[in-house]
């Protein structure tokens, strides 16, 4: 497929950078494309891959087919606090836990078809795991390169998978450009072409899951959640979210998202395009800086400490196209501190029973901030993508319950619940 340039429209055969600096993505003729008939749940199409008229690549047997699929919830007790109507896009449903599956599975099997020895990926965490358990999968050997200070216990659940895993010393950023200039291996990394390709499917899947069941869903009153005339109406072929909050790093998962719903639009299959919100931790927030600014390009940041440690990139290779994203579709980039990530984290888990990363949880403290700043309305439906999951994470402090005899067990539970 060809691969072209968002920003000055130039073509090109292979690659993952455009002459003018900007990332390129694959090329797309979605005119013709309309949302897949019925609940196909056998390999190869379901997932990802219910979408394959949009994707470059054929699936591989194996791990790669269970990408995707992943639940939208309504989570209405969180509705107050979020100021808003709040969905959540579980994506630690995933094979490994988080939505960079969806990348990897399409990167491994381009990798496969083009005969390709060897893949490999820069990353510290979720997409080092994703692609090693891919590559196992489609029986390719992948090298994972990882900066110095990697936290063991990620180490210890990459390990699974016996991949090549290298630590490099230096700065992370120029470490992924570096990369794709590796012989003998093909670098899946963050926002190169085919893994935008995968994570696209994130934003296809939200649209299709909200048109066949989105303003129907009951609020915690147990009523309609609609909210307007336009939504009093039958589900149409246009029904969106009014806005999508996610993470951001690297800006290939935003742009990935961007790619779908220009896609959508093209294809005529939304009415109204959803608003695209980007969320990044305070201490290392270089999109949002450039937000800020009024800036027409995303520069480097000081990478200060952030519980949020998986997206804390100072130098984001796909940060102008992501900045792009979110002017294009009206929406905007937010920074919360650290105090804010783990009160959303907790709120996910004791009032939704989402167990979630640090950096996952960035998305429901951002639109709490985007609702207090006016961005986001009490009637507006959105949905906040959950990146990954939180059980890979190092355990909150611990609890010391109390210990009772058995025979002093009715007794106990009595006092326990009149306190």
């Amino acid at each position: 497929m060809t691969l072209t340039c968002y920003r000055c429209g130039r073509t090109a055969g292979s690659g993952a950078r455009c002459d003018c600096g900007e990332p390129l993505w694959l090329a797309t003729d979605p005119a013709d494309f309309s949302w897949p008939d019925g609940d196909a749940d056998g390999p190869g199409t379901r997932g990802v891959w219910r979408y394959a008229d949009l994707l470059p690549v054929d699936p591989l047997d194996g791990v790669g087919t269970a990408a995707g699929a992943t639940p939208l919830v309504r989570v209405p007790r969180l509705d107050e606090s979020a100021g808003c109507r709040l969905w959540l896009k579980d994506e630690s449903e995933n094979p490994t836990g988080s939505f960079k599956d969806r990348g990897s599975a399409v990167g491994v099997a381009a990798a496969a078809s083009a005969g390709d020895d060897r893949v490999g990926t820069v990353s510290h965490g979720n997409m080092a795991t994703s692609m090693a358990a891919n590559a196992a999968s489609a029986g390719l050997p992948c090298l994972v390169l990882v900066p110095e200070d990697i936290p063991p216990e990620r180490l210890g659940y990459l390990a699974a998978y016996d991949p090549d895993v290298v630590r490099v010393a230096g700065d992370y950023g120029r470490l992924y450009y570096e990369s794709l200039d590796l012989s003998g291996v093909r670098f899946v990394n963050s926002d190169t072409p085919y893994r935008v390709a995968g994570q696209k499917t994130t934003a296809l899947e939200i649209c299709e899951q909200f048109r066949r069941t989105g303003p129907d869903a009951p609020d915690a009153d147990g009523g309609s959640s609609r909210s307007s005339p336009a939504r009093s109406e039958a589900l149409g072929e246009g029904t969106a979210p009014d806005a999508v909050v996610l993470p951001v790093s690297s800006g290939g998962h935003a742009s990935a998202t961007w790619k779908a719903l220009r896609e959508l639009e093209a294809a005529g299959l939304l009415e109204d395009v959803p608003r695209l919100y980007l969320v990044q931790a305070a201490a290392c927030d270089p999109i949002a800086e450039a937000y800020r600014d009024g800036a027409d390009e995303v520069g480097t940041a000081e990478a200060g400490e952030t519980v949020a440690y998986s997206i804390a990139n100072p130098d984001p290779p796909s940060g102008t196209r992501a900045l792009t994203a979110v002017r294009e579709t009206g929406g905007a980039v937010v920074s919360v501190p650290d105090e804010e990530i783990l009160d959303a984290k907790r709120a996910l888990a004791r009032r939704a029973g989402f167990c979630v990363e640090p950096a996952s949880a960035t998305a429901l403290a951002g639109v709490r901030r985007l609702s207090t700043d006016g961005a986001v309305a009490r009637d507006d439906h959105v949905v906040a993508i959950a990146t990954g999951t939180g059980f890979r994470e190092p355990p909150d402090a611990g609890v010391d319950p109390p210990s009772v005899a058995l025979d002093d067990l009715d007794e106990s539970v009595s006092a326990l619940l009149s306190g």
